[in-house]
């Protein structure tokens, strides 16, 4: 058995054989029943993966499901555009740095649906430019911006 130890991808867990402990049932009924969530868990407690595992399932990635709860109870299937934002990495200790990496994903996004940047808007006005392009029917092909 391989234990997925340091591993919060659930991707690779599920493509490279890992032993995974299955919870989709209850991603399921997160995603279907609830509304808001506020996701306060201590250091090390799989809020990484559970956030994976969701990117998963909104891109639609039926085939890393298979053998799992949520196979059986989602039969749509259906794909989102998913953007995904990791804070890990940097040293948010620093002055500017958690600026400098939304501006960083926000201008990686502005590029993928061909938006002209207009630095006279503050950030969360580009950001909701960028989420209504992705959501809209002429936007990009429903994949994961990370």
């Amino acid at each position: 058995m391989k234990y997925p130890i340091g591993i919060q991808s659930f991707d690779r867990i599920i493509e490279d054989g890992y032993v995974y402990v299955d919870k989709t049932e209850m991603i399921y009924s997160l995603v279907k029943e609830g509304s808001i969530y506020f996701l306060s868990r201590p250091r090390r407690f799989g809020k990484s993966l559970l956030v994976s595992t969701l990117k998963n399932y909104f891109l639609g990635r039926k085939e890393l499901f298979k053998g799992v709860a949520i196979d059986g109870l989602e039969k749509d299937w259906l794909e989102y555009p998913v953007f995904h934002i990791d804070f890990n990495g940097s040293n948010f200790q620093e002055e500017g740095t958690l600026e400098k990496v939304i501006e960083g994903h926000i201008s990686a996004w502005e590029k993928v649906y061909a938006i002209l940047p207009d630095q006279s808007q503050d950030r969360g006005m580009r950001f909701i430019q960028v989420l209504k392009r992705g959501s809209s029917p002429d936007g990009a092909a429903c994949r994961s911006f990370d």
